[in-house]
């Protein structure tokens, strides 16, 4: 069967959205996937994926097509609206704990470790490392690497302005930095696990 007719995305103001073949088996349509993502791997880095449709897919069918093309291939899965998580149940049951607050941007080389939340009032540049217990927040862009949850959290989060990691982790969870020069976050971001993901979505947008 011709590749075009496995595999084939749509663009949406959402995101893209991939649609799989429902006649093709599962392991002939992932490889297909794979290969055309690879074919134009700079082009997917940081695109965000609305929806992937065209054929039922068993959870973990879908567990492993999402782990494909957010960690193997640095594309984002929004989640929907009447589907996410609401934001203030991601703070729900959530230690607030200890906070540290940096009043200045975090160089190249720079390396923070906090048993608490870290809150940075400036960027994070390539080659600057934070790992909390708690929340990471930067009140600039975040460039550099962000560990959060470090002791086992699965709770905590990551937010910036410009969500830009070279590295994101919470707990043991860890996602693919997109690449920079294709992914321009528009709003805030907010970094979080969900379903044994890390999801990445807007924080606040325009129409908030």
């Amino acid at each position: 069967m011709a590749l075009k007719s496995s595999i084939e995305f749509k663009g949406t103001k959402d995101g893209l959205i991939i649609h799989l073949n429902e006649v093709s088996d599962f392991e002939y349509v992932r490889e297909q996937l794979i290969k055309k993502l690879e074919m134009a791997r700079n082009f997917f880095a940081g695109a965000k994926v609305a929806a992937i449709e065209g054929r039922s897919l068993t959870e973990n069918e879908e567990k492993e097509i999402i782990d494909i093309i957010n960690n193997r291939f640095g594309m984002v899965m929004v989640e929907k609206n009447n589907n996410s998580i609401e934001k203030e149940d991601i703070f729900k049951g959530l230690d607030e704990g200890h906070t540290k607050f940096l009043r200045w941007t975090l160089r190249s080389g720079s390396k923070i470790e906090f048993k608490g939340n870290v809150v940075v009032m400036g960027d994070v540049n390539p080659g600057a490392e934070i790992i909390a217990h708690g929340n990471i927040v930067v009140m600039g862009a975040l460039r550099g690497v962000a560990h959060a949850g470090a002791n086992g959290n699965t709770k905590a989060f990551v937010a910036a302005i410009k969500l830009q990691p070279t590295q994101l982790r919470i707990a043991n969870y860890i996602a693919r930095a997109p690449d920079r020069n294709y992914y321009k976050p528009e709003y805030p971001e907010i970094a979080f696990i969900n379903e044994d993901m890390i999801i990445i979505e807007p924080y606040l947008t325009k129409n908030r």
